[in-house]
């Protein structure tokens, strides 16, 4: 099956795909400055380079892309119909990346809270929150 999109547009398409500040990494951020959680970003020391760093909590928050980082059972993980084995071959070694880092944030005494991009959809938005305080708050 070809691609629907010339190769300039899929070219320009995925120009525009972001690694840092998007829309549900900017919409959590929000969430976390509303209830006076204050964190740094992107920390390029860190394992990884974070998306959230809560130093006062040693917490580290992941927001991960469902497609991108190959959220299993999510309706938004679905591998592309073409170049299957491409997609297949990044989208695991994005896992397995982040499950390295995530053992390096850990073996560095940070505790790692994953959040999924699904999770901060509008009908899960509140619970996530609830369920993302409560973590940054919890000692163990």
């Amino acid at each position: 099956m070809a691609d629907v999109h010339t190769k300039e547009q899929r070219s320009f398409n995925m120009s525009k795909v972001r690694s840092s500040n998007t829309k549900p990494e900017v919409k959590l951020r929000k969430a976390l400055f509303a209830e006076r959680f204050r964190y740094s970003l992107h920390n390029k020391k860190l394992p990884g380079k974070p998306d959230i760093v809560l130093r006062k909590y040693k917490t580290i928050i992941q927001v991960n892309g469902c497609f991108w980082h190959g959220h299993e059972g999510c309706r938004y993980f679905i591998i592309p119909k073409t170049r299957t084995e491409f997609w297949t071959h990044k989208i695991t070694g994005t896992a397995n990346r982040d499950k390295i880092n995530n053992k390096k944030l850990t073996d560095l005494g940070w505790k790692v809270i994953t959040v999924w991009e699904c999770d901060l959809k509008t009908d899960k938005f509140e619970e996530t929150l609830l369920e993302v305080f409560e973590q940054i708050k919890n000692e163990s």
